[in-house]
């Protein structure tokens, strides 16, 4: 079993990392909130105190981030100690440039490869995570089996680009139902037809996500993505929907508490 060290314990790598432990990996974990750290020490996992010290024996590195100033700060503290031969998987959502970055850092130090994943807490805890892997991924298929199923997605890079755009369709089409809902309690529909009908067409999964109980895409990292998006060309209706959740105001909370703003007419 590769000795791993997990870097970024929030909503989705707690139970990443609890998953990698069970499966009989050597772990050792680090989070910038040293608390969130203790349950994993408590089921057997190391805790170090820095992302260096995290990273000193480990066969693989797994940064499960919140965005891509996050990621430098912990690649320029662990880089220097990385042990030669290290594969580093990056399953943050940063995008293709902050992974690009992170390659140049690295240099020969450690084979990079960019897998972020789709779904959201209840996925990551029942492993069945959708992981859109760029780069040479080869040497850590068996890592990510443990998350989920892994998608080839091409050349480094490719996985985090894919990551955003799979991400702004599901953050655009939330807002949209959203308003469409607004639309439906403006014209005097019951909730229940409009909400079936719209959960029958083509923005099915979007409803359901809007609607979704038990998991947790914060609103804030949702924002963060589509400006991301939105920073690489321009698109017009990502930057509408990119107001909307700024003006929700809810950025702790659940992607469906900004939908309910939304729909309520709340956001400025």
């Amino acid at each position: 079993m590769q000795k791993i060290a997990f870097l970024g314990l929030g909503h989705m790598g707690a139970p990443m990392a609890r998953r990698l432990l069970a499966a009989g990996h050597p772990l050792t974990v680090w989070n910038r909130t040293a608390a969130k750290a203790a349950p994993l020490g408590a089921a057997g996992a190391a805790v170090a105190g820095s992302p260096a010290d995290a990273v000193r024996d480990a066969e693989v590195v797994v940064t499960m981030l919140a965005g891509p100033g996050a990621l430098a700060a912990v690649a320029d503290d662990a880089v220097p100690a990385l042990r030669p031969g290290t594969h580093w998987i990056d399953m943050s959502t940063v995008g293709p440039d902050a992974v690009r970055e992170l390659a140049v850092r690295l240099g020969s130090a450690a084979t990079l490869v960019d897998a972020p994943v789709l779904g959201s807490t209840d996925k990551a805890s029942a492993g069945e995570l959708r992981i859109l892997a760029g780069g040479a991924a080869d040497g850590v298929l068996g890592v990510l089996a443990v998350l989920g199923e892994v998608v080839r997605t091409g050349p480094l890079g490719s996985g985090a680009a894919l990551k955003l755009v799979a991400n702004s369709a599901v953050v655009g089409g939330v807002a949209l139902v959203a308003e469409s809902l607004r639309l439906a309690d403006a014209l005097g529909l019951d909730d229940t037809v409009a909400r079936g009908a719209l959960a029958a067409g083509p923005l099915g999964g979007a409803v359901a996500r809007a609607f979704a109980e038990g998991v947790h895409f914060g609103t804030g990292l949702a924002l963060k993505d589509v400006e991301l998006a939105t920073a690489a060309t321009r698109l017009p209706v990502l930057e509408a929907v990119r107001e909307q959740y700024r003006n929700a105001g809810v950025p702790d909370a659940d992607l469906s508490a900004a939908a309910l703003r939304i729909r309520a007419g709340s956001t400025a």
